[in-house]
């Protein structure tokens, strides 16, 4: 895990607040939560296994989660947002997490920067990167319907990193991210990490492809390399 990971709670009276105290816990709770996941699965994983994994008493989770489920949905929010952190460290984002437009590159120099930096994120974090992308879907229909919304997210980031604006552009997006999914999801189950970085070399030739073809809304870029 990464130096994110939650700190344990000092022995005896501790000077911290209740707040704090929860805090703690909760991370401590959601880390172990992804970890046990990441080796046992969704369905395996037992409130009593993330109890061990976090040292968090029984009396303790309950007063923070109302049970697995709750936990898991936490511990997603986790995920998505260190996903988000890792991001924005590694490319220098501009607003919205994706490398500033004014720095100087393309569309697709942005593109190729930020899609190595989110392979590499979900490389880092892989207990949390498994928990969203392959137990989300053995946790019901609200985990799904939130892993969707994170999708979405994507997407539009992708569609104003490239400039897609018309519906066309922005249905190539979707394509564009569902089909990554796809292939980062299938590379995470088998805990293949060398597989997970190289999807990122073929997959942005493609779309420069998709780029210089036009079909991202920029019709300007299939006359030449001005549009690039």
């Amino acid at each position: 895990m990464s130096d994110s990971s939650p700190r344990r709670l000092p022995r005896g009276r501790s000077a911290l607040s209740p707040e704090e105290v929860e805090r703690i816990q909760r991370s401590r709770l959601c880390a172990a939560m992804a970890e046990v996941m990441a080796e046992k699965g969704y369905v395996a994983t037992s409130v009593a296994d993330v109890l061990q994994r976090s040292g968090v008493s029984r009396q303790s989770f309950y007063q923070v989660f109302d049970g697995k489920l709750d936990c898991f949905m936490a511990a997603f929010d986790v995920a998505r947002d260190m996903l988000f952190q890792h991001l924005l460290e590694m490319i220098g984002g501009g607003e919205g997490g994706v490398p500033a437009p004014g720095s100087g590159a393309g569309p697709m120099d942005r593109f190729e920067q930020a899609f190595t930096a989110y392979l590499e994120a979900l490389a880092i974090e892989l207990p949390y990167t498994r928990l969203f992308l392959v137990e989300v879907y053995a946790a019901g229909a609200e985990a799904v319907r939130r892993r969707a919304d994170l999708q979405n997210s994507i997407t539009e980031m992708l569609a104003d990193m490239l400039g897609a604006r018309d519906e066309e552009g922005r249905f190539t997006c979707r394509m564009i991210v569902a089909a990554t999914s796809t292939l980062v999801t299938n590379a995470v189950a088998e805990n293949d990490l060398d597989a997970l970085r190289a999807i990122g070399p073929p997959l942005v030739r493609n779309v420069r492809t998709l780029w210089d073809a036009g079909a991202l809304g920029n019709r300007h870029a299939a006359a030449g390399p001005a549009g690039q």
